[in-house]
């Protein structure tokens, strides 16, 4: 039986990730509402803005029940944005931001600049037997991580060279770049395998 994977669709790639999830398998549903957030195995939270959709996570009744999910246990996916949403610490975030937390790391908003200086390269990720390729748009990086966290992914090469970019802890899993575009279909089927 194919696990159930919502994707927040409040803001965000959401038509990229249902979009592999489904290719892969998987039976995926937008989620904006808590009905739609219960019936869910899984939980991918999309690249975007995240102080957008923390507000509108809160708006929409959301933010809470998706918070009380990972307390639970549940297997959650953040890719740029999403990842600043599942840290428990966010640098140069605004006054009033709020995150949904579980992951023990502290997580740098735009740390590798604004949109013009979006770029792409290769990552060796652990678990994976070739290089990744990475597409990074206005993305976070891991400043710090407890113990329990496993880094999956650094940057290799260039002027942020050693920048932690993937990271698991637990059912919960992120990365500061967005493997839901680009055709590469491996980061989303460790996912999956968290959720199995």
């Amino acid at each position: 039986m194919s696990p159930t994977v919502g994707v927040f669709a409040l803001q965000g790639d959401v038509r990229e990730h249902l979009r592999v999830l489904e290719s892969l398998g998987a039976h995926a549903i937008g989620v904006r509402r808590v009905t739609e957030l219960e019936a869910c195995d899984g939980l991918v939270i999309p690249g975007g803005e995240s102080t957008t959709m923390f507000k509108l996570a809160r708006t929409f009744d959301l933010f809470e029940p998706i918070r009380q999910r990972i307390k639970e246990g549940l297997p959650v996916f953040g890719t740029c944005a999403g990842m600043i949403m599942l840290a428990d610490r966010v640098e140069d975030g605004t006054p009033d931001q709020e995150t949904l937390g579980g992951l023990d790391i502290t997580v740098r908003r735009n740390a590798f600049g604004r949109q013009v200086d979006s770029f792409e390269g290769d990552l060796d990720f652990a678990g994976l037997d070739e290089p990744l390729h990475a597409v990074f748009i206005r993305a976070p990086w891991v400043e710090q991580s407890g113990q329990d966290v496993e880094i999956l992914a650094r940057v290799g090469s260039g002027p942020a060279a050693g920048r932690i970019v993937a990271v698991r802890q637990g059912s919960l899993m992120a990365t500061s770049f967005h493997p839901e575009v680009g055709g590469d279909d491996r980061v989303h089927r460790l996912f999956l395998d968290l959720i199995d």
